[in-house]
């Protein structure tokens, strides 16, 4: 039997994908201090919910080493995830070890930063695996939430379903075969929250929506 983190989380120097390898090895050399590495998902094993985001920030979770962490979409998620219960303590970037997810974990449908936060269709693809071990890993899982389009879309391929039975929308809620649900939200980016696209009030609806049908 392989190992679960064999399945679940890639080696941190993975080299699966010539262009991200070669984007993390040049940040390296810029920012030897960062973490520059596949980033592993944050949170316990016996989480109910899976969060899955886009990529790692080139300045967030590439630098800190942990999923939104750092950057202006964990500002955004982490205290969100406060505020719903689905993680305690404080949100400090220079504290780390303040929070801890309750009940849920965060992971990316690609492990590796990608040069202008846009990995290719071969990335997202090769990095699948990471993302169907992952929910393999998670005996108690029964939601998942997108944290935007790819991810949605990942997250839709990894079950081998039409993704036109199960459309993309802010605040959309899905049933997924096995009984998982799915819930959507526009990525919670400097973009989307400065053009009005995702409010915070509209981002903690779906979270707190995502932690309600932990309850049900």
């Amino acid at each position: 039997m392989v190992p679960v983190n064999e399945i679940a989380e890639p080696k941190t120097d993975c080299a699966l994908c010539e262009r991200l390898v070669a984007f993390r090895h040049e940040n390296a050399a810029a920012h030897p201090d960062w973490f520059n590495g596949a980033v592993p998902s944050f949170g316990p094993d016996t989480a109910r919910l899976l969060i899955v985001g886009l990529a790692p920030g080139l300045k967030g979770a590439n630098r800190t080493g942990r999923p939104f962490w750092g950057d202006f979409a964990g500002d955004l998620l982490y205290p969100t995830l406060l505020k719903t219960g689905l993680a305690q303590g404080e949100h400090d970037v220079l504290r780390p070890e303040a929070l801890n997810l309750v009940d849920c974990m965060i992971t990316n449908a690609v492990r590796c930063v990608p040069p202008q936060n846009k990995p290719t269709g071969s990335e997202i693809k090769c990095c699948r695996q990471f993302l169907e071990g992952r929910k393999a890993a998670l005996p108690n899982l029964r939601a998942l939430l997108a944290i935007g389009r790819v991810a949605h879309d990942s997250i839709l391929t990894s079950f081998a379903v039409k993704k036109r039975d199960y459309p993309f929308a802010h605040g959309a809620r899905h049933e997924l075969p096995g009984g998982l649900l799915l819930f959507d939200t526009f990525h919670c980016s400097r973009l989307n929250t400065n053009t009005g696209r995702l409010t915070p009030e509209m981002f903690e609806q779906v979270v707190a929506d995502a932690a309600a049908s932990l309850r049900d």
